[in-house]
């Protein structure tokens, strides 16, 4: 499924264009579900993967991009419980 929090592909945080990498929102057993219901992201490989400031590193960074993410999926998915579905809540 496409990304439904974003339809350009360059890196969410920044913009950039090169070495993009697909980042799953919710990962672990979520995985599937990030990828079934579109939410990635584009990232730069240093905003995705390397430390201080990718998103595997810097749980500020992270968790925004999960509020984000469940924003997304609500109004997208109305009908659906996103805390039953993925375990917990990320906008509180």
């Amino acid at each position: 499924m496409q990304s439904i929090i974003q339809a350009d592909k360059e890196c969410f945080l920044t913009g950039r264009t090169d070495w993009l990498e697909k980042h799953h929102i919710f990962g672990g057993a979520n995985r599937s579900n990030s990828e079934k219901y579109g939410l990635w992201v584009w990232l730069n490989h240093y905003y995705h993967n390397e430390p201080p400031d990718g998103v595997h590193f810097n749980r500020e960074r992270r968790r925004e991009l999960q509020a984000i993410g469940q924003r997304a999926f609500e109004e997208r998915f109305p009908d659906k419980d996103f805390k039953k579905m993925f375990g917990r809540n990320y906008v509180e």
